[in-house]
């Protein structure tokens, strides 16, 4: 069974309601609650994110950076969190001055997982 966490900081200078909902904007499905000087989300379903990631047409970025990120029955990234607030999905390679959004996705079959979330473009790739 596929489990998401999803952090971020929350630093004095932000909006608390503002980072919450940069959460919710990503991960609908997933309980936000307080979690070391900033917020955690943790749940069962990635749809809405597979969604977004449909949507927005980045199947190609998704898949390569979920593999990047891959080991031992997880995969890891980050994602903007300022897009996230709008609404978008936006994946860093490195820090922001504001902090990443740290998501964890865990499977025994991550591959799956990750097949699912972001599906091949390529005929015929794995």
């Amino acid at each position: 069974m596929v489990h998401i966490i999803a952090r971020t900081p929350c630093y004095p200078t932000e909006d608390r309601e503002k980072v919450h909902k940069a959460l919710l904007n990503i991960f609908p499905e997933g309980q936000v609650e307080e979690a070391d000087e900033g917020l955690m989300s943790s749940g069962d379903s990635g749809e809405h994110l597979r969604q977004m990631i449909l949507d927005e047409h980045i199947r190609d970025t998704a898949r390569s950076v979920m593999l990047r990120g891959m080991m031992d029955g997880r995969t890891t990234f980050r994602l903007n969190k300022q897009v996230a607030y709008v609404g978008k999905l936006s994946f860093q390679e490195g820090s922001s001055p504001l902090g990443n959004i740290e998501v964890m996705v865990e499977d025994e079959d991550i591959k799956a997982v990750i097949d699912h979330l972001a599906e091949s473009t390529v005929e015929g790739a794995e």
